[in-house]
């Protein structure tokens, strides 16, 4: 495997990039890994190299480059109220305008290496950046033929950009993996979004029983439900070879 830190040019300055792809057999398709609240850290770099590891160019972007920070562990320490209190103020600092703006630097660094493919490219995104990789498919419904969203927040929303609404900008095949009990994705949203998503058979949503918010993280302590997180491997993976072999 290849893994190298960049920091990618944007509109706004530069994002921090981790980037692993096979040593072989390139160029790979690309799949864009939106990070969730929590941040750059090992957990996802991990999961970004077992993406690589079936044939993919991963790019996991620093979201919070604006604010410059780039893992959490590397802040002051504070109360957990505190802690949780600045995770917040730092997801409420992006939106899906500035990220697709970083998604477009992306992209045109990925066009400039010979180890990625030019074709077709896959995004996905964890919690808050369910969002992001269902409108990263709408951004660039030419490039973008699948996209995931796990465990994702703000799915139905009343902007123009909300994912329920972006879904119906592209022909990407969508999946929505959401978690049975999940306060900050109750039942009530997952039940309007598949609703809005109703004629589209390239699209699912689809429920975990028992699951909560947060259960494909190893690291995620009681959350982290290890059947679940395998069977979302199991998705993601089918969801590649179908439309990015």
């Amino acid at each position: 495997m290849i893994e190298q830190t960049v920091d990618i040019p944007t509109k706004d300055g530069a994002t921090t990039t981790f980037i692993v792809h096979p040593e072989r057999g390139g160029p790979h398709p690309i799949v864009l890994f939106y990070m969730d609240a929590p941040a750059i850290r090992e957990e996802l770099r991990d999961m970004a190299r077992r993406i690589a590891a079936v044939g993919y160019y991963v790019m996991l972007p620093n979201l919070y480059y604006r604010r410059g920070v780039l893992e959490l562990a590397d802040l002051p320490p504070l109360p957990e109220a505190e802690a949780r209190a600045r995770m917040f103020d730092l997801m409420g600092s992006i939106n899906i305008p500035m990220v697709m703006s970083d998604t477009d630097g992306l992209l045109d660094f990925a066009d400039r290496d010979a180890a990625a493919s030019p074709g077709k490219a896959g995004a996905i995104g964890y919690c808050m950046s369910g969002q992001y990789a269902i409108n990263a498919a709408a951004h660039h419904p030419e490039r973008i033929a699948c996209a995931a969203s796990l465990y994702g927040v703000q799915l139905v929303t009343d902007r123009p950009d909300s994912p329920h609404l972006a879904a119906q900008k592209t022909r990407a095949e969508l999946y929505f993996a959401c978690a049975e009990h999940d306060s900050y994705a109750p039942l009530e949203m997952v039940e309007a979004l598949d609703a809005a998503l109703k004629g589209r058979a390239d699209a699912e949503v689809e429920i975990y029983p028992g699951a909560h918010h947060g259960f494909a993280f190893p690291q995620r302590g009681a959350v982290y439900d290890k059947p679940s997180a395998e069977r979302h491997w199991e998705r993601l993976f089918a969801l590649f070879q179908r439309n990015l072999g």
